[in-house]
C-alpha cells in the first residue's frame, strides 16, 4: 500500500498581488508564507513551490545515493546534497542542479561518480520531474 503525505495551500488574492499559507500537514513541522515575490524575486522569509521542490529533491537524492552506497558495501562518513531548482517566468520550472559531496572511506573517484549516477536516476522524485536534472559530485578527504 502507497504512503500518502499531505499539504495543503490556502492562498488569497491575485497572483502578483496575493499570499498564501503552505502548511505540512502529515508531520505537522509548521506553515510556511507563499507569494509570487518569493518566487520570482528575493525570497524575504518566505517559501516557493521550486525552494520546496529543491528539498525534497536533495532529501530524496540523499537517501537514494546513501541506499546505492550501502548496496556497493560502502558507508559514508558524510553526505551533502544540494538541489538548486531554477524558475523563470512564463517558462516555469527549468531544472535541479543537484550538487553532492562526500566523506566515503575506501570508494575510488570512479566508483562514487557511478554510485551518484544511479542514485541520481533512481531517486523517485528524479523519476517524477519532467526537467533536466544535473549532478555535480565531490569526493571529500
Amino acid at each position: 500500500m502507497a504512503t500518502i503525505r499531505t499539504a495543503h495551500t490556502v492562498w488569497q488574492g491575485n497572483l502578483f498581488e496575493g499570499a498564501g499559507q503552505t502548511t505540512f500537514d502529515t508531520s505537522g513541522l509548521g506553515t510556511y508564507d507563499v507569494t509570487w515575490k518569493a518566487r520570482s524575486e528575493e525570497a524575504n522569509g518566505k517559501t516557493s513551490p521550486e525552494e520546496l521542490i529543491a528539498a525534497a529533491h536533495s532529501a530524496c537524492f540523499s537517501m537514494a545515493f546513501s541506499n546505492e552506497l550501502d548496496s556497493a558495501g560502502y558507508k559514508a562518513e558524510r553526505i551533502e546534497a544540494k538541489s538548486e531548482v531554477g524558475f523563470e517566468p512564463g517558462k516555469g520550472v527549468t531544472g535541479s542542479n543537484l550538487t553532492l559531496t562526500a566523506r566515503i572511506p575506501g570508494i575510488s573517484e570512479d566508483e562514487f561518480q557511478q554510485i551518484a549516477e544511479k542514485a541520481k536516476a533512481g531517486c523517485p522524485v528524479s523519476q517524477a520531474l519532467s526537467i533536466p536534472i544535473t549532478l555535480s559530485a565531490a569526493l571529500e578527504s
